[in-house]
């Protein structure tokens, strides 16, 4: 009798240095095989890697690969902290050094939103460690050329950070997917939970906004560089980031494809979870 996949029984801890500073990072390890895929997830208020992927996982595991759910330094159970400079650098750094602590040398990295932004920055710095990407709605960080920035949803993750209420939750996504009629009055009552068990997280987000707005760097000039095979993946109403941004990303990166979903937002894997689960166990295997 297989084993249920649970978040607490893969729940895990890591500690790194940053900064000559050590930082306890949270994660979930689920599965063997000869492949590691880490799963990197986006920047809303009480987001983690397993809210963002748990309808991912167990697909993954049955490919034949071992899953790492990193929770990103700010979110969940991993340590806050105030970044001052890139925040998608700040995550490749972390995640390089939570690969050499586990003696992890090459992964496959799925990112959405944040996470793809951090993907690709790990991508660039470590090419060699990099078997293949596959980035959700972002990835550049750069101004969309037919939407105003910021854009609506990005505005309403703001107002989360500085007001954490059912509200504003609410507000926040119901734009965040197509189809708002799944989202149920218990999942925003656990995600506001889950953000006020950590107003930590909350403060110091803001305050890395105010000391660095441009928290994501804009990897647009040097997609080019990037060599691992990169499957991109795209929401045609995403109003978190535009799709405009995602043609930026294929028209970048030399050897990259892209699907994007229709009636859908800005969580591809979750709004399509059957049919993403299949396009991206076959791109990886």
């Amino acid at each position: 009798m297989n084993t249920p996949i649970t978040e607490a029984a893969s729940s895990r801890f890591i500690t790194i240095e940053e900064n000559g500073q050590p930082l306890k990072l949270h994660y979930n390890d689920v599965g063997q095989g000869d492949r590691t895929v880490v799963m990197l997830h986006g920047s809303g208020p009480g987001a983690s890697g397993w809210a963002n992927f748990h309808r991912n996982i167990e697909p993954m595991v049955k490919s034949g690969c071992r899953v790492i759910l990193l929770d990103c330094p700010g979110w969940s159970k991993s340590d806050s902290i105030v970044s001052t400079g890139s925040r998608s650098e700040l995550n490749a750094r972390c995640l390089k050094a939570v690969l050499d602590g586990l003696g992890i040398d090459r992964v496959q990295v799925i990112g959405n939103s944040m996470g793809a932004h951090s993907a690709v920055a790990f991508a660039l710095t470590n090419p060699a460690r990099t078997d293949k990407l596959v980035l959700m709605g972002g990835g550049t960080g750069g101004p969309s050329q037919f939407v105003p920035m910021p854009t609506e949803g990005i505005k309403l993750i703001g107002a989360l950070y500085r007001e954490p209420t059912v509200e504003n939750i609410k507000r926040m996504m119901n734009v965040f997917v197509f189809d708002a009629s799944s989202l149920t009055e218990d999942l925003y009552q656990q995600r506001l939970t889950n953000i006020l068990a950590r107003r930590d997280h909350l403060e110091n987000f803001v305050k890395s906004v105010e000391a660095n707005p441009k928290q994501f760097t804009d990897y647009g000039p040097r997609l080019g560089e990037i060599k691992a095979p990169t499957l991109v993946i795209w929401g045609r109403d995403d109003r978190f980031v535009p799709l405009d941004i995602g043609l930026r990303v294929i028209w970048g990166i030399p050897n990259a494809e892209m699907h994007i979903f229709n009636q859908c937002g800005h969580w591809a894997q979750w709004e399509h979870a059957d049919k993403f689960n299949r396009m991206v166990t076959e791109f990886l295997t």
